[in-house]
Formats: structure tokens, C-alpha cells, sequence
């Protein structure tokens, strides 16, 4: 599988006043398409792959939502595979681990930055140097 193309068509981050009570973060993809395409340039066929990634924040205190696809350019039989797992709403582990880890890293880029702007608790920990303790 290689991956041609990534595309968010939605940003959507919120934030209520306060927090009430433990703030829990809870993050998720969830693959909501996935369709063959020709590309305007090529006589390949291409896999289109809908997502959305949510960051929700509860109890009701924000929620980041990135929407998107991912252009995928499949060799002959994990178009097959894809497309026909795809009728049970699934996707096949062995492009299923890399599609994600790649959906995870452009997404979590994007949604740090917004957690930074609106001052969001950042839905996953940043490195920390530690002073070293002396013997």
C-alpha cells in the first residue's frame, strides 16, 4: 500500500467555560467510507478512505473533530481484500495498523496545535526532561 494522498475537509474544535468534575479524554477513528477511484491524471485506480478523528473531553467540558480521507494506491489483491472487507464495514488488519498509525500521526499534529490555541489539557503527554538525581 502506498499512501498518495491526505486531505482534511473538517476542523471542528470546542470548548465549554468550565470543567465539571474529572476530565476524561477519550480518542478514536472511525472509518466512515471506503471507495475506489479513478484519478484524473493516471489510468490507476486509487482507494479513497473517509475518516474522522475525535478527541472528546468529558464530561461535555470540549471535543476536536478532524475529518478527512486518505488516498491509498493498493497493489491488485489488497484493492480486492480492501473493497470486499469493506462490505462488512471492515478493514483488513495488515492495512488497517498502517492507515491508522498514519491517519494518527498527521491528526495529532493538527490537533495539538488546536488544543495549544484554545488551551486544551493536550490529549496525549509531551516529553519531559527530568533533572537527574545524583548518587
Amino acid at each position: 500500500m502506498k499512501i498518495i494522498g491526505f486531505n482534511l475537509i473538517k476542523i471542528s474544535v470546542e470548548r465549554k467555560e468550565e470543567i465539571k468534575g474529572k476530565l476524561e479524554l477519550k480518542q478514536n477513528i472511525d472509518i466512515s467510507n471506503v471507495s475506489k477511484e479513478k484519478l484524473p491524471f493516471s489510468d490507476d485506480e486509487v482507494i479513497k478512505i473517509a475518516f474522522k478523528f475525535l478527541v472528546d473531553y468529558e464530561p461535555d467540558f470540549a471535543k476536536l473533530i478532524l475529518e478527512g480521507y486518505v488516498i491509498i494506491l493498493p497493489e491488485k489483491n489488497e484493492a480486492k481484500n480492501l473493497l470486499k472487507s469493506w462490505k462488512d464495514k471492515k478493514i483488513p488488519e495488515e492495512l488497517r495498523v498502517g492507515l491508522f498509525n498514519f491517519i494518527m500521526s498527521k491528526c495529532n499534529i493538527k490537533a495539538l496545535n488546536l488544543e495549544d490555541e484554545l488551551n486544551l489539557p493536550l490529549h496525549i503527554p509531551m516529553p519531559r526532561i527530568n533533572p537527574q538525581q545524583s548518587n
